[in-house]
């Protein structure tokens, strides 16, 4: 046991770090190691793989993942800029290289290889492009004129170009609200607020003239679904409220994304629709305990860091339920930290283990425990 007086790392960590949102998390990956237990063997036979092959390697991918959160979460934000700025260099190198050497997938070239793995570097670039941009922020708003505002939408630019290079729209949507949300939280002027409001549909609008798999998908949205998604559909009517039960649903049998884009829609079935609205409420309240606290945070780099990771990780999960029951197009996005993906649950991962860094409980740079072993202020 871990006493409150305890000053080594660990013992600090745990005193000051928010266990609520590390147990929730904690949970959601217990739910995602269950869901690609039920779809993985399917989708492995589909293709011709071992049953177990996807089953094997999420739990290789879970070792890395936990030990990546635990290890970030008790880093101080001073650590996390450094560290941020020198792995975003690498990882926009990386996504330079995938377009270059990566080989094509579904018409995208998003995936390096790195020791038999497969990486999609952008999937790390999300959270990494929120601490530096958020860093850029936090010196623009108080240094003397410097402009952090014009190098965070620089820094933009560049990643975006690549994105829509490899393509990756949604991603590249990803980058764009991260951005926006960022500028909001600065104190960025209204009108450009107005401006950003206004302009978005143009883009979109460019987007599906200008590209054919956003052409393609948007189509198909408007035509009733592709047939993924109409598979998908049915697993909710076949599941009802309580499900067919663990293992056997059958939409798993012709979905080859099941245990990733679509996994959702399996537990839907398996599980029935109560358990996807508790699913919905777990997400839900990372998001809202993560916006909570994040307005406690030290200072204007933590609040802005904090708050954009929360943004993206609420906003990936809802865009892969609502693809799942066919309220928008669907975006080839997985559910963080239940979909299957070595890339993804290493976001996942980062994500958290920054959100759980930048909340931590801090007075005048110092973490110090809760209880009544201090006496010295507010904790």
């Amino acid at each position: 046991m871990l006493d409150r007086t305890d000053r080594s790392l660990v013992g600090v960590w745990w005193w000051t770090v928010d266990k609520w949102l590390l147990a929730s998390a904690m949970m959601l990956i217990v739910i995602g190691t269950l869901l690609v237990m039920a779809a993985g063997p399917a989708v492995a036979n589909l293709i011709q793989l071992s049953s177990q092959h996807f089953i094997i390697r999420q739990l290789i991918y879970l070792v890395p993942t936990l030990g990546l959160m635990i290890a970030v979460s008790m880093l101080e934000p001073r650590t996390i800029r450094a560290c941020a700025l020198v792995g975003l260099a690498v990882i926009i190198g990386l996504m330079i290289m995938a377009i270059v050497m990566g080989s094509e997938v579904k018409g995208a070239t998003r995936w390096v290889s790195i020791a038999g793995f497969s990486l999609q570097p952008s999937e790390l670039a999300k959270p990494l492009f929120a601490i530096v941009s958020a860093w850029l922020l936090k010196l623009w708003r108080e240094g003397q004129d410097f402009p952090g505002w014009a190098y965070a939408t620089a820094l933009l630019g560049i990643i975006v170009a690549i994105l829509v290079a490899q393509p990756d729209i949604g991603m590249t949507l990803m980058m764009l609200l991260t951005w926006g949300f960022q500028m909001f939280l600065a104190g960025m002027p209204m009108l450009f607020v107005i401006g950003g409001v206004l302009v978005a549909p143009a883009l979109f609008y460019l987007a599906y003239l200008y590209l054919p798999h956003v052409t393609l998908r948007v189509d198909k949205f408007f035509e009733g679904g592709s047939w993924q998604v109409e598979r998908a559909m049915e697993s909710f009517a076949t599941g009802g409220y309580l499900g067919v039960g663990p293992g056997d649903g059958r939409v798993k049998l012709h979905l080859p994304d099941a245990h990733s884009d679509f996994i959702f829609a399996v537990a839907a079935e398996e599980y029935g629709a109560l358990a996807c609205l508790a699913l919905l409420g777990l997400y839900g309240f990372i998001i809202l305990r993560g916006f909570v606290r994040s307005l406690g945070g030290d200072g204007l780099f933590c609040l802005i860091a904090s708050a954009s990771l929360v943004m993206q990780f609420g906003v990936q999960a809802c865009i892969h339920m609502a693809s799942s029951v066919n309220l928008i197009p669907t975006k080839g996005m997985t559910l963080p930290f239940i979909s299957y993906g070595g890339s993804s649950l290493l976001a996942s991962g980062l994500t958290i283990g920054l959100i759980l860094a930048l909340t931590r409980k801090r007075v005048g740079h110092k973490y110090i425990p809760r209880g009544p072993a201090h006496t010295g202020g507010a904790a």
